[in-house]
């Protein structure tokens, strides 16, 4: 039961207290960043659990989607309380923040934000498509329910205008009318005490958005809050000169709801591109007792049409990257909103479209002085100054600190969420460019120059974000080379060997660049190259074999040589891969045919690569020897004294060796023949007389044919009685 409604335009005074914090599921988010030169193809919105996108983001280039992601699990009963009352834990969904949501109180407990002091004299223009004609009434229910002060029309306050400034409104959309509901409470929430201008373009188009933030301007606005984005496209820059353009003016714009890749206009570099974060934060008592982490849905990435502007010094991304700052998106973790023309009452939402008024309202507490400051630059000057988010992720990259939440600048938060207003505020803590480098020194090696320093003396006030790196050719000759990170070494591999570079060094913080260090030089020496040809290689003929020989190259290219590949072909010039050796310079190839000629070439090899071949040499290998064959013309008589007499004809061929005898087979019967001894013969007709038998008993015979290779087959058999 409500029991009394006490004004809140700060923070409420007495906490809600609740017994403790659920962290809803995080949905994972990923997709590939588009090829720079083309536009980004159209990416699918990914699961946030219990939450839809308002706005398909199936957009062409040169249009735009509403960021605005809603929670489709709250109660259709379920509302915030108002201040000074108990939360009705029955009508909630969860124990986070306000039954389940963020009201303002928490959310400028959590970012440390003077709402209740700050913002007067200030216009924060809210940019959206469409017309959404409940939204004076809406606004008001969220600012009589959280005890804000009134902001109609009537008090000056709020205002409403189209495109190009007139009170003739363009046609409804309930879901750009969840958008703009959303968009006016946040500024509410963190800014109760600024004015609100609504513009509302005619079409989602980024030539009718972008035309209704310069009206914006036109009319004064301080702050202007775009909560939409699309695919990048190869004319954006054009656009973005003509439409987002305003020093001197905050232009807050979504990074997107899509997971890591860029999307336009948040790739601007004249504008601050807003991610989100999962926020978890205990109490509205006026204190920062948070924990927050990157949301799986915040974009982030690199833009592949829009220059990085000076003060971003990151190196994972050559030109502009996304975000710069960040604050709550995460739908889980979400705000409550009132709107009565899309939905149906009290809402819960997400996405990056409650970052981005965020982000907006808070420049607006900081009431800078009119200027022509880069105002996307100052969070650069303070990183200090804001909530550094180290963990989570929006998907997959390459670099790693693009879709990761990191220490220092990562982007899927970029610097951080609001703690204050010192890193939203102009010249609050940086005076000055960093100093010059120190101990600058130069070194030369193989192919390389090594460069170390010392960061400066004097940072000016800011953390050094990075170096830039200047060569030239001759001393006081130096261009830029390089933009590097805050690291304080480089290794120079695009040089010469043997010539002389001059370098210099500067340092980049949240200003600029600072003045440059004193100069060093060095040479490097001859960068090491593939070897020279192999000499003197020889090819010759063996049997069953070509032996080859080489000598190693003269010039091993300044790195030793690690092995040789070996070429081979049968005709000349015709030499393929044939053998990957070692170090050695010889080589015996037994995988040949006898009498075919073969076709050598020769490469060294170093750590660099492989040489050019040696001159061709050439072999044919010998056939290789066999045994011989079977003895002819075997034929046995009885001696004329004793025993058997054999004689027979040498082989047809000996197998390319030369007979050096035979070996002698016999028996008592035919079949049964065994080793019986050797003969010694090398004539082309051999006899032979068996004395060793018993008279009257027959012997059959058979002979084979040995050579250097080995035993032959046996002859024919023979047999014959014994004298």
């Amino acid at each position: 039961m409500q029991t009394r409604r006490r004004s809140l335009v700060g923070v409420l005074a007495g906490g809600l207290a609740f017994a403790a914090l659920i962290a809803f599921p995080a949905a994972s988010a990923s997709a590939a960043a588009p090829a720079a030169g083309s536009p980004a193809p159209v990416r699918p919105v990914p699961s946030h659990g219990t939450s839809v996108a308002v706005c398909s983001a199936a957009v062409a280039p040169g249009q735009a989607a509403c960021l605005a992601q809603r929670r489709t699990d709250v109660a259709a009963s379920a509302a915030p309380t108002p201040p000074g009352t108990t939360p009705d834990r029955a009508a909630g969904t969860a124990t986070l923040g306000n039954n389940g949501a963020y009201d303002p109180s928490y959310l400028q407990s959590a970012y440390n934000t003077p709402s209740a002091t700050n913002g007067v004299g200030q216009t924060v223009a809210i940019v959206d498509a469409y017309d959404d004609p409940s939204v004076a009434t809406d606004l008001n229910t969220y600012r009589t329910q959280f005890g804000l002060p009134a902001c109609t029309t009537a008090n000056g306050c709020f205002r409403k205008v189209n495109e190009h400034g007139g009170t003739t409104y363009p046609a409804g959309n309930t879901s750009w009318g969840q958008e703009i509901s959303l968009d006016v409470d946040m500024v509410s929430a963190i800014c109760p005490n600024c004015h609100i201008l609504l513009v509302e373009a005619t079409s989602p188009s980024i030539a009718d958005l972008g035309t209704g933030v310069n009206e914006a301007v036109a009319l004064g606005a301080n702050v202007v809050s775009n909560s939409y984005g699309g695919p990048e496209y190869s004319t954006e820059a054009t656009d973005n000169a003509k439409y987002y353009s305003h020093p001197g003016v905050a232009v807050t714009v979504a990074a997107g709801d899509n997971g890591y890749g860029p999307e336009f206009p948040s790739t601007s570099n004249t504008v601050t591109a807003v991610g989100g974060t999962s926020l978890l934060q205990a109490t509205n008592t006026g204190t920062r007792n948070a924990t927050e982490t990157v949301w799986s849905g915040s974009g982030s990435g690199c833009s592949s049409y829009e220059a990085k502007p000076a003060w971003q010094a990151d190196s994972g991304c050559t030109k502009r990257t996304s975000t710069d700052v960040s604050a709550i998106g995460d739908p889980n973790t979400g705000v409550w909103v009132s709107d009565t023309y899309g939905g149906g009452g009290w809402l819960v939402f997400g996405g990056t479209s409650v970052a981005t008024p965020i982000i907006g309202a808070v420049y607006a507490l900081a009431a800078n002085a009119p200027s022509t400051t880069a105002m996307n630059s100052l969070p650069y000057a303070h990183p200090g100054a804001l909530n550094d988010v180290t963990s989570g992720s929006n998907g997959s990259c390459a670099v790693a600190y693009l879709c990761n939440g990191e220490v220092g600048y990562d982007g899927p938060t970029g610097l951080g969420t609001p703690n204050g207003l010192a890193a939203f505020t102009a010249g609050s803590v940086v005076t000055t460019v960093p100093g010059a480098p120190t101990n600058l020194v130069a070194s030369g090696t193989t192919g390389a120059v090594n460069l170390s320093w010392s960061a400066p003396s004097s940072n000016g006030g800011s953390a050094v974000t990075g170096y830039k790196v200047y060569r030239g050719s001759s001393s006081g000759a130096e261009t830029l080379l390089t933009t590097l990170g805050a690291t304080t070494s480089y290794s120079d591999a695009a040089v010469t060997g043997g010539n002389t570079y001059y370098y210099e060094v500067s340092a980049v913080n949240g200003i600029g660049e600072g003045p440059r260090s004193a100069e060093a030089s060095a040479t490097p020496t001859v960068k090491a190259t593939v070897p020279g040809a192999p000499m003197n290689l020889l090819a010759s003929g063996a049997t069953g074999a070509v032996n080859l020989s080489w000598l190693a190259p003269s010039n091993n290219g300044g790195s030793a040589v690690t092995g040789y590949k070996l070429y081979r072909g049968k005709s000349s010039g015709a030499e393929t891969l044939y053998a990957n050796l070692g170090t050695t310079t010889s080589y015996s190839d037994a995988a040949v045919t006898g009498g075919t000629t073969y076709y050598y070439e020769v490469s060294a090899v170093n750590a660099i690569g492989i040489g050019p071949k040696s001159a061709q040499a050439s072999a044919a290998p010998t056939v290789k020897a066999t045994v011989p064959g079977a003895p002819r013309s075997l034929t046995a008589r009885t001696a004329t004294s004793k025993g058997v007499t054999l004689s027979w004809s040498a082989p047809a061929s000996n197998g390319g060796s030369a007979i050096t005898g035979y070996k002698l087979w016999r028996g008592t019967k035919s079949g049964t023949e065994t080793s019986y001894g050797s003969v010694s013969c090398t004539t082309s007709t051999c006899t032979y007389t068996d004395s060793g038998t018993t008279t009257g008993t027959t012997y059959f015979y058979e002979v084979a044919a040995v050579n250097g290779v080995g035993t032959g087959p046996n002859s024919t058999q023979a047999s014959a009685r014994a004298r």
